[in-house]
């Protein structure tokens, strides 16, 4: 006796859709409770950023000022005098206290005469110079606002590695949001008759800006 073929047994069949059915909307609640808020952020900033020019920044600059006493100058004597490296731990560490900034193990340019760390940060972008023969500190930051620390946290301009895996993790999660829901919307066409259409111009509408309107 053969075994019976369920492949188009309608219980089975509908078996096989419930369990597929509960996959899918599983995968696409989890996936867009990931990444619901960086989805705002990311929607948000897009806005300002496809109409930056329109949106003006007002730069705020600070200058401060210190200067080495003489045991820590004497240790710069040491360093190269060409090259990048981190300035000294504890020159570092009195700078970051005496500024009130972070300098961590950021890498300096050494020349003969100073020595520059390079600070930018999401929205705003700093320096600092220290000159090797009188020990006279100089640091200037320009902050460009709240707008601009969203636009850059957007690109990953100077963010730093922690929030580059954020983005990676976001991406995969959007995906899986993305993916889910197209099944979903295939597991669901036959009762919305328009799923397949929609679906159809989400696609035929950028191409289409694509192909006419960008040279």
């Amino acid at each position: 006796m053969k075994p019976a073929d369920t492949r188009h047994d309608p219980v089975s069949a509908q078996q096989r859709r419930g369990f597929w059915l509960r996959q899918l909307h599983q995968w696409h609640w989890i996936s867009s409770a990931v990444c619901l808020i960086g989805m705002l952020l990311f929607t948000a900033t897009g806005i300002t950023l496809n109409h930056a020019a329109k949106i003006e920044a007002q730069p705020q600059v600070e200058n401060r000022t210190a200067e080495l006493p003489a045991t820590l100058l004497a240790r710069l004597t040491t360093e190269p005098e060409e090259g990048n490296a981190p300035l000294p731990a504890d020159v570092a560490a009195l700078l970051g206290e005496a500024l009130q900034i972070s300098l961590g193990r950021r890498p300096a340019e050494w020349s003969p005469e100073e020595a520059y760390v390079s600070m930018p940060s999401p929205g705003a972008d700093a320096w600092l110079s220290i000159d090797r023969q009188s020990g006279a500190v100089e640091f200037e930051r320009t902050g460009r606002g709240w707008v601009s620390y969203f636009n850059d946290l957007h690109k990953g301009r100077n963010a730093g590695p922690a929030w580059g895996w954020f983005i990676d993790v976001f991406a995969i999660a959007c995906l899986v949001f993305c993916i889910s829901g197209l099944f979903l919307l295939h597991l669901h066409a036959r009762q919305r008759r328009l799923t397949l259409p929609l679906v159809g111009l989400g696609l035929v509408v950028p191409v289409l800006l694509t192909l006419l309107f960008i040279h």
